[in-house]
């Protein structure tokens, strides 16, 4: 096999979810699943067999997330590039906007927020990339108040119900605590989430309640968001991780992105920002010169 046609691949062993990007004579494949347990030869061989990609085959395999450092050094003829998490969510971000035109140029500041298990939002300029700040609220969040509020842990349900509820069944507006707008607010403007549950004698229905717990938290992802995009002068803001994977997270982070100017940018594929970002850094740390990258961000 030469060195153009080598497989690339890369993997982010996250607290919910195991993701992985490869790319194989020009093609760019994606898969993910479930949190499985502590990684190890057997785990990685198995995941990367579900993208019929042998790890026999691969030169070097990009390892980045919480998980990662409790492989070893080599699996097998393998190298394992390690990519700390903040450096892939960053690069990843930065990709995905130069790919899909958001961002004309690398150097340009870029505040990349990874919506997974929490939250993380990264400074990304040109081949610098910082932790600005983050949430504790976030996909593990969501999964938490919908076993104890809906009976269910599916993320595709949650969303589901919440695209069929309205927050304002369960939350109180601006409308219903001052009787009309503040500031730039307008008066439908959410208040007090979960503000009508208060009552004993209200009884929520469980559309509400699903639109509820998504209102939640992409207010809270988005009001960070754009405060920390001020914070760092810049307009440019990606969206990644699996709660993009949610059509009704990606309702209320351009909702409340409207009520403040801010645009956020949310690619199709924003649940593999992260793992991208490791397989494209992996490919810069690799310097042996018997092998040439042909990774590219057409993806």
């Amino acid at each position: 096999m030469t060195t153009e046609t080598q497989p690339q691949a890369a993997i982010d062993f996250g607290v919910s979810n195991t993701d992985c990007i490869a790319h194989v004579n020009g093609e760019w494949r994606r898969w993910t699943q479930p949190y499985t347990g502590h990684p190890d030869e057997e785990q990685v061989r198995h995941i990367l067999d579900r993208g019929e990609i042998s790890l026999d085959g691969l030169t070097w395999l990009g390892v980045t997330g919480g998980r990662h450092r409790l492989l070893p050094e080599r699996l097998g003829n393998c190298a394992l590039i390690r990519v700390d998490e903040i450096t892939a969510i960053g690069r990843g971000g930065q990709a995905l906007a130069e790919r899909d035109g958001e961002a004309a140029t690398t150097p340009e500041t870029l505040l990349v927020v990874s919506a997974g298990s929490g939250t993380a939002m990264v400074r990304a300029h040109g081949s610098e990339f910082s932790h600005f700040t983050g949430s504790a609220v976030g996909g593990g969040t969501l999964l938490g108040l919908g076993r104890l509020l809906l009976g269910t842990v599916n993320p595709i349900e949650i969303d589901e119900l919440a695209q069929l509820g309205h927050a304002n069944g369960v939350d109180l507006s601006l409308a219903d605590v001052i009787s009309g707008p503040i500031g730039s607010l307008p008066s439908e403007a959410t208040a007090v989430n979960f503000g009508r549950l208060v009552h004993e004698s209200f009884v929520p229905n469980r559309v509400d309640l699903a639109a509820g717990i998504v209102t939640l938290i992409g207010q809270t992802i988005a009001l960070l968001a754009v405060n920390a995009a001020k914070a760092i002068r810049t307009a440019h803001v990606v969206m990644t991780g699996h709660m993009l994977d949610m059509r009704s997270t990606r309702q209320v982070l351009t909702g409340v992105g409207a009520l403040y100017g801010q645009t956020f940018y949310m690619p199709e594929d924003a649940g593999y920002g992260t793992v991208l970002g490791a397989l494209l850094m992996a490919a810069e740390l690799k310097t042996t010169t018997d092998f040439t990258t042909d990774a590219t961000t057409d993806f």
